[in-house]
This record gives C-alpha cells, structure tokens and sequence, in this order.
C-alpha cells in the first residue's frame, strides 16, 4: 500500500476561495482541534465563508488548511475509511447541497526521518522547551508505512498540517473525478525526478536567492535571530511563494525589530524570478520583549499581513504611501483598542534608522513600516481630510523614531 498526501489543488485559477470556519456564534474554530486525531464537538452548527467567489471545488482548504468536502467525496470516505474520519456538517454562504468538515481521527508516529529530504527538531535553543524534540519543519516528507497499521486516512505525529490517504482512496477520488485535489507520495524511496519535481527545485533556488538577499538586509539592521518564527499551521491568505515567516532582529538601541519574510518570495506558479509582493512589512518596539512568540507586537504584524496578502488594492496602495487600517483588537493591550474592538495602525511612516528599500535580485523590495495608533489618534485621523500626514508630521516632531510603536503612551493629538 502506499500513501498520498492529500492538498489543495491551489494551483488552479479557475476556483473557489473559503474563508474562515466558524461556530454559528461567530467564534473562529480553532484549527488544533481539528488537527489532534480525535472527535471534534462543535456547539451549534458550523459555517465557512467564500472570501473569493468562483467555481466550487468537490474539495477543497478553508483557512488554516481546514479541508472541506462535498457530499460525492464524503460518500467515498464513508465507505472506504468510515473508522478514520469524522464527517462534520457545515454550511458554505448559501451553496446548495451538503458540505462537511473533515476531520482525521488518528495521528501516527510514522515519518521517515531517514528516508525524508530533510526533518528538523526544536531544540532547548529555541527557547520553547513545550516543544524541544519536536518537529519544526518537515520537506520532502516520506513514511515508514510499517507504522502505518490499518488506517487509510490520518495525519503524520508532529507534522499534524498533513493530511495523508492511501492509495485505494487517492484512486476512488480520481475515479469519481473529484476535483480541487492534489497527491503527493510520501511512500518509500523518493522516485525519479519529474517535470514536476524539476520545477519545484528551479522555485526553490529562486527562494534561496531571495533568503540570501534578504538576510543580509535583516542583518544590516542589528542582530537577526537565526530562527525564523514559521507558523505550523499559516494564517490568512496564501503568501506569494506559499510559506509564511517572521523574523527577529536586536537593534543596538535596545529596541526590537519584527517583520515580515515572505511577502516578497517569488510567486510558485511562475518560472520567473520576482519579488512576490514587492514589500515586507516591519514593526519596531522600545518594550521589553522576551516571548516575541506571544507578543502583541506580532500579532498585529500578522493580522496586518494577512491583509496585505488578501488584498491587491490593499498593496496597491501601500506602494504610493501612508495607509491606514485597522484590525482585530482580540489580546491586545487595552490602550490600543478603540470602543469597536478595533486595533488601527498608520502603514509608510518614514524612519531614518531603516531602510526605504532592500536590494534583491529580483529588484527592490519596499520595507513597510507600522505604527500602532492610539484611539485618539485613530478618530483625529478619520475626521481630518490629511490626516495621515499630519499624523506623520506629529510623530516626527515628537520623536527621531516615530515609527516605533509602544502600547503605553500619550496620543500626539
């Protein structure tokens, strides 16, 4: 038997886009739960979103990597794995006919770490010792199907974002031309490259080209933390080369640094080298920051990316200068949130101590700085017709940092 990891066949233009799942209160499902191999009990009914309308995929991945199916794939799984899965009802915006969340009711302890193209494990190092000896990145993922057992439709112990099917499955899905899957082997050997494989490596030499460029820019900034913060389970909308990243840098100030690294990775469906996006994002902080991790800071850094990549206007207009926005305030310190549960942040202000732009192969990259604003500031800026820019002209007068952002501080207005 072999064993297919079973994706989301992003590749295709001509599709659908889900959204968020969430409760019928409105509360997003937290994507863990159903990720841990065991029975998921929602209270009241389940809904996803369509963020971008198109033609319905039979399966398909809401954010956070949900999958969702149809009845037809829903049908196959019953039938071929009715002890492995948990088929969950959920509604999609009105779409006719039944849709399910599924939900893989084992995980097994069964990654080749020999025979994969590369495994790494946290490390006491990390400063995360819930989670030394685990996994924090997995490529080129092969199973020892040995430790497989019975089971037909699981996730991989430490690697839990993978969906994997075997082989019966992945054939009764093409059969029934199932559309919106992708399969990759993950059995055995690594076979003999392919046109597909062989793309896949020109990507990732492209990638690497970006790292390195990138890196030096991160490095001429102050001290870069040489592990980069990857989320186990991305957030938000698809980055341009598909992986999300954060990095920490130490200024000699004293300060922190966190940004983006990814919004300018060159875009996977294109043989061409580019900039993604053409933009990194960047918040700086005079707070003490010992978990960046757990951190406000990056939370509005990663609610503020999943805009930008959701949003083409959004970095349209990042390009030409300041920009406004606001986000979720949920854990956010209680100064920064305005009486609608809202966080804003001012988006280009100028700061003398960064870069406007890092220098790539693919060209320059603009570095987006962001400013957490005050509620006052927020309602100064709404009601005058600049108010962005006399924004930007009190900061500076107020301090030589006007970019960095604090929680705890008088508004300029």
């Amino acid at each position: 038997m072999r064993y297919f990891e079973l994706l989301d066949d992003v590749y295709r233009t001509d599709r659908w886009e889900l959204g968020k799942l969430v409760t019928a209160e409105g509360e997003i499902v937290v994507p863990g739960d159903l990720m841990d191999g065991v029975p998921f009990q929602p209270i009241g009914g389940l809904r996803v979103s369509i963020k971008i309308p198109g033609p319905p995929m039979d399966f398909s991945h809401a954010a956070f990597s949900v999958p969702i199916v149809n009845a037809r794939v829903a049908s196959i799984l019953t039938e071929l794995a009715t002890q492995d899965v948990q088929l969950i009802p959920v509604d999609i915006d009105n779409q006719p006919g039944r849709h399910f969340v599924l939900n893989a009711l084992h995980v097994l302890k069964c990654i080749d770490d020999e025979a994969s193209t590369e495994v790494q494990y946290w490390t006491e190092e990390d400063g995360l010792p819930e989670k030394v000896g685990q996994y924090c990145s997995v490529h080129g993922m092969r199973l020892d199907v040995s430790k497989v057992g019975e089971a037909r439709v699981f996730r991989p112990w430490g690697w839990s974002s993978s969906l994997i099917v075997a082989e019966d499955i992945k054939e009764a899905l093409e059969g029934a031309g199932i559309t919106g899957t992708r399969f990759i082997d993950v059995t055995g050997p690594a076979a003999p490259d392919t046109q597909e494989d062989a793309s896949e490596q020109r990507h990732l030499a492209r990638l690497r080209q970006m790292d390195e460029a990138r890196d030096a820019a991160w490095r001429s900034m102050g001290a870069l933390e040489a592990a980069a913060i990857i989320p186990i389970i991305p957030s938000g909308p698809y980055w341009p080369g598909h992986r999300q990243a954060w990095r920490v840098i130490r200024r000699e100030s004293g300060n922190t640094l966190l940004v983006t690294d990814g919004l300018s990775d060159p875009f996977i469906d294109r043989e061409e080298l580019s900039p993604g996006f053409g933009l990194e994002l960047a918040i700086e902080t005079s707070e003490p920051l010992p978990d960046v991790r757990g951190s406000w800071q990056l939370r509005l850094l990663r609610e503020v990316a999943d805009e930008v990549a959701e949003h083409e206007n959004v970095r349209a207009w990042l390009h030409k200068g300041l920009m406004s926005m606001e986000v979720s305030g949920d854990a956010m310190p209680e100064p920064l949130v305005t009486r609608e549960g809202r966080v804003a942040v001012l988006l280009g202000l100028e700061a003398s101590t960064l870069p406007r732009r890092l220098p790539t192969p693919a060209g320059d990259v603009l570095l987006v700085t962001l400013k957490a604003l005050m509620p006052a500031e927020l309602d100064f800026l709404l009601t005058r017709r600049d108010g962005k820019g006399e924004l930007a002209r009190r900061f500076a007068q107020e301090s030589d940092a006007p970019h960095v952002s604090r929680s705890w501080r008088k508004p300029v207005v």
